[in-house]
C-alpha cells in the first residue's frame, strides 16, 4: 500500500534530545502494521502514515511506551529557551572560581576544596539536571544515549571529588575511619586531595551551550510555517447587501463578497467583481512590479491591494488558497529531508556500553588477581577519561567560532546538520529578481529636458506603484517638486494631472499617442528588461524614463565564484522568458527556467535531486520558501521575506550574493573543523581508555588528559577565526 492511501498524521514528540532518540521513535512506530512513519529531530515531528483502524491514541501510546511524549498542537514543546540559557551563563560564572582555584596555587586559601566543592554542587546538580534526567528516563527503557555519557561522566568527576574531600576531613577531624579501601594516590594530604571539581564543572558548562545552540536551531525551523501562515489576514470584510461586517477569515464561505482595500491583504483567492487596483504578487511570483487587475481578473489570497477598493467573490477558502498550497509545500518539504544522524549520537548507543563494561571488567579484574583498591582506582580512570568532554565540544565550539566569523562576513549559519550539504554541493538554484538583480525598481535611462523631469516626478509622487516611486525618487534627487492636483489614473496605461496649471501624462507612450515624435532609441529602451514611461506636458512629448530592476554590480563576480567551487548555477525564476534570457546571457548563466510558479520551482529542485545532483537554491521570496525548504541546501538574501529566511539553511546578511561563495566556503571549513575535532576526540578515548584500564593512568593523569584532549579540540576550533 503506498503513502498516497493512507492517512497522515502528525505527532508533536517531546523529550528527544538526540538524532538517536528520533531513530527510535520512528523504528517503534514503523513497527506498527501497515504504518509508514518519519520523524524528525530537527522540527521534533512525526509524521506518520496510517491505514484503517489505526487511530492516533495508538501512536501516542507508542512514543510513550518509548520513552517519550506527544504534545497537543496548541501546546507549548520547546522547552523555555531563557531557562537553559540561564542555566548554561550561572553555570558558566560558577565555574570560573572552580578552575581558577584548581589552577592556582595561590587562590588554595583555607576550605578551598569546600568552596568548590559548593560550587561545582551546584553547576553539576543543577546546571546539569537536564542531562541526568534524561540519562535517568532512558536507562528506564534501558537505553543509552549522549546524555547518558554526559551524566555518567560528570557524576564520576563529581562524586569521586566529593568522597575524597568527605574521607580526607574525617580524618582531619580524628574520625578513625577505615580508609584503606580509598586508592592512596587520590589523597595526598589532608590539604590536598586529587579532585575534579573543574573537570566536572567545565565540562557541564560547556555542553550546556552546546545543548543550547542546539535547541536555537531547533526552535527556528518552525518559523518558515509561522512566516507563511502570517501573510494570511486574521480578519477580513464581507459584503451582504448594503451591509459589511468584519468577521475572522477563517469563516469566510466560497461565494462571499470580500471587500479589500489599499494597503490590506487579500484574505481569500476569488475573482475581483468590482473595483481596479495594484496588487503586489510578489509572495506568489518574487516579481518586485505589482500586477493591474480590474474586474473579471484572479487574484489570490494573501496579496496585498496596494491602491484603490476591490470587491472579490471568493472561490477558494481556507486550506484551498495558493498561500495554503505554498505552505503545503514547505511543511512537506521539510518533513521529506533526509534525517540528520549525528556521528557522536550513533557511536554513543555503542560506547556506553561499552565504557561501561569496560570499567566494571576493569574493576572485577584488577580486584581479584591485584586488589579492590587497585581495581576501584583504574575503573574510575576508566569512567573519567571516557567522559566525552572532548565529544561534547566538538561541534559547538567549531560551530560557535564558525558562526561567529560568518557573523563578521554576513553569513549566517542554521546549525551544524546545514553543514553536511556544502561539501557535496555542484548545482545552485538561483532567483533572479531580488537575487541576480536588486529587486527594486531603478531609473536607468532619461531622455528629456529638466522641467518634465520635475512635473513628471511631481505627478508620480502621489503613487504608490514601485515604477512611480522610481521616477518620483529620481526627480526628487534633482530638486524640490511641486504639487500635483486633479490626479487621474488609467489602469494598466499611466496616470495624467495638473502640475503648476500645466497638464502632464505619464505612461506608456502608446497610451499618450505621440509615438511618432519620440526619439529613435524609444524601440531599443523597450527591449529587454526594461519598462519605459513616456511623459507629455500639455500633449506634447517631452520625457522619457527608462526604469528596470537591475542586476547588482557584484552578481557576475558572484557567479564566478561559485563556479570556481564547482557549483553549476540554474535560473529559475517566475519572470517571462524574454527577460530572463537577457539577464542571464549578461551573466553566462547557460540554464536557465522561466515562468516558474512556487510548484514548478519546488519540482525543477526535485528533478535536479533525482539526477544525483546536490542542490543548493538562493532566493529571497515567499515562492522560494518551498524550493529552499527542499533544497540539499537553502540560502537566502537577507533582504528577502520572513518565510525565504525561516525556510533556508543559510542566510546571507549582506544584499551582496558574493557572500554567497564566502558561505559555502565557511560551511566547507567548519564541517571539516568538526569532522578533524571529532576524529580527535574519538581517537583519544579509542587510545586512552585501554590505558587507563590497564592501570596506566591515574584518575588524575586521566582529568589532565580530558582537559588536555578539550584544550585541543578548542584550539582547532579557534583557527576558524582567520578564516578569510
Amino acid at each position: 500500500m503506498s503513502t498516497s492511501e493512507l492517512t497522515s498524521v502528525d505527532l508533536a514528540v517531546t523529550g528527544m534530545t538526540c538524532a538517536s532518540c528520533a531513530a527510535r521513535v520512528e523504528k517503534k512506530l514503523n513497527k506498527i502494521p501497515g504504518v509508514v512513519a518519519t520523524v524528525n529531530y530537527a522540527t521534533e515531528t512525526a509524521r506518520v502514515h496510517v491505514p484503517t483502524g489505526v487511530t492516533r491514541d495508538e501512536l501516542v501510546a507508542v512514543v510513550e511506551a518509548t520513552g517519550y511524549g506527544v504534545a497537543e498542537p496548541d501546546e507549548v514543546r520547546d522547552p523555555d529557551p531563557d531557562q537553559l540559557e540561564r542555566r548554561w551563563k550561572i553555570s558558566a560564572i560558577l565555574s570560573i572560581p572552580v578552575l581558577a582555584m584548581a589552577m592556582i596555587p595561590a587562590l588554595q586559601i583555607d576550605w578551598w576544596q569546600w568552596i568548590s566543592f559548593l560550587l561545582a554542587s551546584i553547576v553539576v546538580l543543577w546546571g546539569g539536571a537536564p542531562f541526568h534526567r534524561a540519562a535517568f528516563l532512558n536507562a528506564r527503557h534501558g537505553m543509552t544515549t549522549m546524555d547518558t555519557l554526559v551524566s555518567l561522566g560528570t557524576l564520576a568527576a563529581y562524586l569521586w571529588s566529593t568522597f575524597a574531600i568527605l574521607f580526607t576531613a574525617a580524618g582531619a577531624v580524628g574520625m578513625h575511619m577505615d580508609m584503606s579501601w580509598l586508592p592512596s594516590h587520590s589523597v595526598t594530604s589532608a590539604d590536598h586531595p586529587d579532585l575534579y571539581f573543574e573537570s566536572a564543572a567545565l565540562v557541564t558548562t560547556f555542553l550546556l551551550i552546546g545543548r543550547w545552540l542546539e535547541n536555537r536551531a531547533k526552535q527556528s525551523s518552525g518559523q518558515a510555517l509561522r512566516a507563511l501562515l502570517d501573510l494570511a489576514p486574521k480578519t477580513a470584510t464581507i459584503r451582504d447587501g448594503d451591509k459589511e461586517t468584519l468577521i475572522p477569515a477563517a469563516h469566510i464561505k466560497v461565494g462571499d463578497l470580500v471587500v479589500v482595500r489599499s494597503g490590506e491583504r487579500i484574505a481569500a483567492d476569488g475573482v475581483v467583481v468590482e473595483g481596479a487596483s495594484a496588487v503586489d504578487a510578489s509572495m506568489l511570483t518574487g516579481e518586485s512590479v505589482p500586477i493591474d487587475v480590474a474586474v473579471g481578473d484572479n487574484v489570490a489570497g494573501g496579496t496585498v491591494v496596494q491602491d484603490g477598493r476591490l470587491v472579490i467573490t471568493a472561490t477558494r477558502v481556507g486550506g484551498d488558497t495558493s498561500l495554503a498550497h505554498i505552505t503545503a509545500l514547505v511543511t512537506s518539504a521539510q518533513a521529506g529531508k533526509a534525517q540528520i544522524q549525528r556521528l557522536a549520537d550513533r557511536v554513543s548507543t555503542v560506547f556506553v556500553p561499552v565504557v561501561l563494561a569496560i570499567a566494571a571488567l576493569t574493576l572485577l579484574g584488577w580486584g581479584f588477581t591485584s586488589g579492590w583498591q587497585q581495581g576501584f582506582t583504574a575503573a574510575v580512570a576508566v569512567l573519567v577519561i571516557a567522559c566525552p568532554c572532548a565529544l561534547g565540544l566538538a561541534t559547538p565550539t567549531a560551530l560557535l567560532v564558525g558562526t561567529g566569523r560568518g557573523a563578521q562576513l554576513g553569513v549566517l549559519v542554521r546549525g551544524p546538520e546545514v553543514l553536511e550539504s556544502t561539501h557535496t554541493v555542484n548545482t545552485v538554484v538561483l532567483d533572479k529578481t531580488g537575487t541576480l538583480t536588486t529587486g527594486v525598481m531603478s531609473v536607468v535611462d532619461v531622455w528629456g529636458d529638466d522641467e518634465a523631469i520635475r512635473l513628471a516626478g511631481a505627478l508620480e509622487h502621489a503613487s504608490s506603484h514601485p515604477i512611480a516611486r522610481a521616477i518620483a525618487s529620481y526627480a526628487a534627487s534633482r530638486g524640490p517638486l511641486p504639487s500635483a492636483i486633479d490626479v487621474e489614473s488609467s489602469r494598466g496605461d499611466g496616470v495624467s494631472g495638473l502640475v503648476e496649471g500645466r497638464h502632464v501624462q505619464a505612461g506608456r507612450p502608446a497610451w499618450i499617442n505621440s509615438a511618432q515624435e519620440w526619439p529613435n532609441a524609444l524601440s531599443t529602451w523597450q527591449a529587454g528588461n526594461n519598462t519605459v514611461i513616456g511623459v507629455a506636458i500639455n500633449g506634447l512629448p517631452r520625457a522619457i524614463f527608462v526604469v528596470a530592476d537591475v542586476i547588482r554590480p557584484t552578481t557576475a563576480a558572484a557567479i564566478d565564484s561559485l563556479r570556481s567551487l564547482g557549483i553549476e548555477p540554474i535560473m529559475v525564476t517566475g519572470d517571462n522568458s524574454a527577460t530572463a534570457h537577457l539577464i542571464a546571457e549578461q551573466l553566462g548563466i547557460v540554464t536557465v527556467f522561466a515562468d516558474s510558479r512556487p510548484e514548478d520551482k519546488l519540482e525543477i529542485v526535485h528533478s535536479l535531486q533525482q539526477q544525483g545532483r546536490v542542490v543548493a537554491v538562493i532566493g529571497d521570496g515567499v515562492n522560494d520558501a518551498a524550493a529552499l525548504a527542499a533544497a540539499d541546501l537553502g540560502i537566502a538574501m537577507g533582504n528577502g521575506t520572513d518565510a525565504a529566511i525561516e525556510a533556508a539553511d543559510i542566510t546571507l546578511l549582506r544584499e551582496d550574493l558574493t557572500s554567497a561563495g564566502d558561505a559555502v566556503r565557511l560551511a566547507r571549513a567548519t564541517l571539516r573543523t568538526i569532522k578533524e575535532n571529532l576524529a580527535w576526540a574519538f581517537g583519544y578515548n579509542i587510545a586512552a581508555i585501554p590505558l587507563a584500564a590497564v592501570g596506566l593512568l591515574t584518575p588524575l593523569i586521566a582529568g589532565l588528559a580530558m582537559a588536555l584532549s578539550s584544550v585541543c579540540v578548542v584550539a582547532n576550533s579557534l583557527r576558524l577565526k582567520r578564516f578569510r
